[in-house]
């Protein structure tokens, strides 16, 4: 089939496109049904006795992982069948969704039954997770092999890459029959100021190594970017982590340094909003949502990395009742500009773990070029990074460092892993926002690239292997955003979503890699080229994979949460 023909049938017939959305559906009854069959495999290797064994769940990370990364696939085939059958209510469900689902839902259908890509080189394939008649029992059901023969096809990609190259975008539209038009507003508003104030300049901004600059956040400030979740009595829009997660993404499309510098502000809003006393709130929230105070996040240390409970950074209460902080911190973001430390500190030394912990709200002197730490009892060395440049990062000394004796968070000491705790969802679907903007820019300069540049007198984007990379781009953003949404709205709902949180982030990251590296490929050497922007979105999506808990540890999380009975709530939706 010709892909203009194909792209005629796609758009025939009202039931015509909805008989993708059939498929979608019933594919999905067999997709979990061998999901329950990878966790009842995965219990049996490393919850014997009911409950999930911390060595054996160490011992089995392949197991378990993988476990994790079917689950997270899974999950986002169901959020975006809950995205096709809204657009599709909406009346939005034309040529361009019909193929973003087919193909998807193809390429997942696939990893799911054959292998599934934990990393570059580290594939979980049905043998290695005991499942391999569960599998063959998947692929064999009609609509999943349907999506096996018919989803991610070459006509298919040809045809979806004709329409990206013409223009026409999967909907990406939050309002309408339920919906919020306010979030359309937004992302209007944001895309807009981040096509005029960063992405014409983001790229010199890297290659200076500079900070993002003053007006910018200014600016930023004024649009309510640092406050989009801090309640309105205390300043802020008092908006939900959905509009967060709009916001970070169209502010990452031009630079992820622009969609980071609300995570700080979030997690500060966060933590002081649901833990602070009245007399914190009134302090600060209308500070950082007004963008007159920067905070940072300052948790992690040397030696310790994810390891959270082995955190030795010590604060003592002096006479007159202010802690002294001493210890060393690293990879603290934006740390000499900031004007507020949210510093996880262990107060009670005789406590070892989590229990002796404690969350201190120190204020510091913003810093200068002549000095980034003026205040007595810190010092900092910066980092120098590959990417991720614009706020950057410090390995802090804290030397007796000095903080108020009514900094220390909701006034309770031992409380501060769990404070932080009920922060990193927050912060994960944030994280996983901005990795679908670092996404769409790896797309939006590939396909620039692929459409001006001409080999042996053709446009690169009529080459069947660059349209085919642009399209599975295409498609895999979509799913990664769906499932990044529907882990947002789930934490809007007010109710634990941790598996949630940490599946939009584990794939999200993924995904933004993926499309830099093939976006590189794209522009073939020119992509490695230093004046090119592609080189610095390459830089800055590695990070993503790292920070705000490694793909490992996210993995860790899912596969230990589902284990141990916690459910997703991405099936609530109208896709059910």
């Amino acid at each position: 089939m010709r892909p203009r023909a194909l792209l005629a049938t796609a758009a025939m017939t009202d039931s015509s496109t909805s008989e993708w959305i059939t498929a979608a559906r019933d594919s999905l009854v067999a997709a979990r049904a061998y999901g329950e069959a990878v966790r009842v495999a995965t219990a049996a290797a490393v919850a014997p006795g009911g409950a999930p064994d911390p060595a054996l769940l160490a011992r089995e990370q392949h197991r378990v992982h993988g476990f994790a990364w079917v689950a997270a696939s899974i999950a986002a085939m169901e959020a975006t069948l809950d995205w096709a059958v809204r657009a599709e209510k909406a009346g939005r469900f034309g040529a361009v969704e019909e193929l973003t689902l087919r193909i998807g839902f193809g390429e997942y259908c696939a990893q799911i039954a054959s292998g599934l890509p934990m990393s570059a080189s580290e594939i979980v394939r049905p043998s290695g997770l005991g499942t391999a008649d569960a599998a063959r029992a998947f692929a064999a059901h009609p609509a999943a092999a349907r999506f096996l023969a018919e989803g991610s096809t070459p006509e298919t990609r040809t045809a979806y890459a004709a329409l990206l190259a013409d223009g026409v975008r999967p909907d990406e539209a939050l309002g309408g029959l339920g919906g919020d038009d306010a979030l359309d507003l937004v992302r209007e508003q944001l895309r807009a100021f981040t096509a005029e104030a960063i992405t014409p300049h983001a790229h010199q901004w890297h290659l200076a190594d500079a900070l993002i600059p003053d007006s910018v956040i200014a600016a930023m400030a004024a649009l309510g970017v640092f406050g989009v979740c801090i309640p309105e009595e205390h300043g802020g829009l008092g908006l939900g982590k959905l509009a967060m997660a709009v916001v970070s993404e169209e502010l990452s499309r031009g630079w992820i340094c622009a969609g980071s510098l609300g995570t700080r502000s979030e997690i500060a809003g966060e933590l002081i909003a649901e833990n602070g006393t009245p007399q914190q709130k009134a302090h600060w929230l209308p500070r950082i949502a007004d963008g007159s105070c920067l905070p940072t996040a300052v948790f992690t240390e040397p030696d310790t990395g994810s390891d959270l409970a082995a955190v030795r950074t010590r604060a003592e209460r002096q006479p007159d009742g202010a802690w002294a902080v001493t210890g060393a911190k690293t990879w603290i973001t934006h740390a000499a500009r900031a004007d507020l430390m949210t510093m996880l500190v262990r107060t009670d030394a005789g406590t070892p773990g989590y229990a002796g912990l404690s969350m201190l709200l120190a204020a510091k002197t913003r810093g200068t070029d002549s000095a980034p730490f003026p205040d007595a009892g810190i010092e900092g060395s910066e980092i120098g990074v590959l990417g991720y440049r614009g706020m950057k990062e410090y390995a802090l000394g804290l030397d007796g460092f000095a903080v108020a004796a009514d900094g220390l968070l909701g006034g309770r000491e031992g409380q501060g892993f769990k404070q932080l705790m009920r922060t990193f969802e927050g912060a994960r679907i944030q994280t996983a926002a901005r990795a679908i903007g670092v996404a769409w820019n790896a797309f939006d300069l590939a396909l620039d690239y692929a459409l001006g540049r001409k080999q042996f007198g053709e446009a690169l984007v009529t080459f069947p292997r660059v349209a085919d990379k642009l399209a599975l781009m295409a498609a895999e953003i979509v799913m990664a955003r769906e499932l990044t949404y529907a882990a947002a709205r789930a934490k809007d709902t007010g109710t634990r979503c941790d598996i949630e949180a940490g599946m939009a982030k584990l794939l999200a990251a993924r995904v933004a890699w993926s499309a830099a590296d093939n976006a590189v490929q794209i522009h073939g050497g020119n992509g490695y080229a230093l004046e090119y922007p592609i080189s610095r979105v390459l830089c800055d999506a590695r990070i993503l994979n790292i920070f705000e808990g490694a793909a490992e540890i996210q993995a860790q999380v899912i596969g230990r949460g589902l284990l141990a009975g916690q459910s997703p709530m991405t099936r609530a939706s109208a896709a059910a």
